[in-house]
């Protein structure tokens, strides 16, 4: 049985079509990356599957799926009195979870239990996208989307917490659904590749869709063209 199955997935804002005609489907560990250029619909699409917009067409979970969000952008006011405890500890909460949920997802993602104590405003960037992917890991989701959670963090932070992600597959059967600009992270941890531009461009395994003329002609530019081997 499929995790996901999306089918003719179009959405329309206002008088703007901004998604025409998306279909795939996800398996139980897989890893999707959505690319494509600004624009393009991926953060659309995101909402998409959350139920967040309105859409035509079908998305069909499994049912009882638990997902996990990282969004592109928290507008948390960094400069309130709010530590990274009171942040994780609403949705433990919230959700009638065990507080040592919070210390175990740290260690996960490579943070000392100190930093609890540690107010939003005084992480660093790295240190405050770790802590989503800690406040999206709460619950044990089935699924864990991405949107660009790594922009404006330094190389080897990226490659940490992608690290981590790939660990999280292995270990949990995580199926990971992630935005990214960057084509060296879709070759080494995307099993799929769903390439937009307003419609599905492509499909597939990266090695084989992502070839250099099809890069110019998902970004229409020639595109610089990274393929680790």
């Amino acid at each position: 049985m499929s995790l996901l199955k999306v089918k003719d997935l179009s959405v329309v804002l206002g008088n703007q079509k901004i998604l025409e005609d998306v279909a795939f489907e996800l398996n139980k560990g897989d890893g999707l990356a959505i690319i494509g250029p600004n624009g393009a619909g991926k953060t659309v699409l995101f909402k998409a599957l959350l139920g967040i917009v309105p859409y035509t067409g079908q998305v069909n979970w499994q049912p009882d799926i638990k997902i996990g969000y990282v969004p592109q952008k928290v507008d948390i006011d960094r400069y309130l009195p709010l530590t990274l405890e009171d942040f994780l500890s609403a949705k433990i909460k919230t959700l009638g979870l065990a507080q040592s949920e919070i210390k175990n997802n740290l260690e996960i993602v490579g943070l000392d239990p100190k930093i609890l104590k540690s107010t939003i405003g005084h992480l660093s960037f790295g240190q405050f996208q770790k802590a989503l992917i800690v406040f999206a890991l709460l619950g044990a989701p089935d699924v864990l989307l991405l949107d660009e959670a790594t922009v404006g963090v330094d190389v080897p932070y990226e490659t940490q917490i992608y690290q981590i992600i790939r660990r999280l597959q292995e270990k949990r059967g995580l199926t990971v659904i992630t935005i990214s600009h960057e084509l060296d992270i879709v070759y080494r941890y995307a099993t799929k590749v769903l390439c937009l531009n307003r419609k599905m461009l492509c499909l597939g395994a990266p090695r084989e869709e992502l070839t250099k003329e099809a890069i110019a002609s998902i970004y229409n530019h020639a595109a610089i063209y990274h393929h680790q081997h």
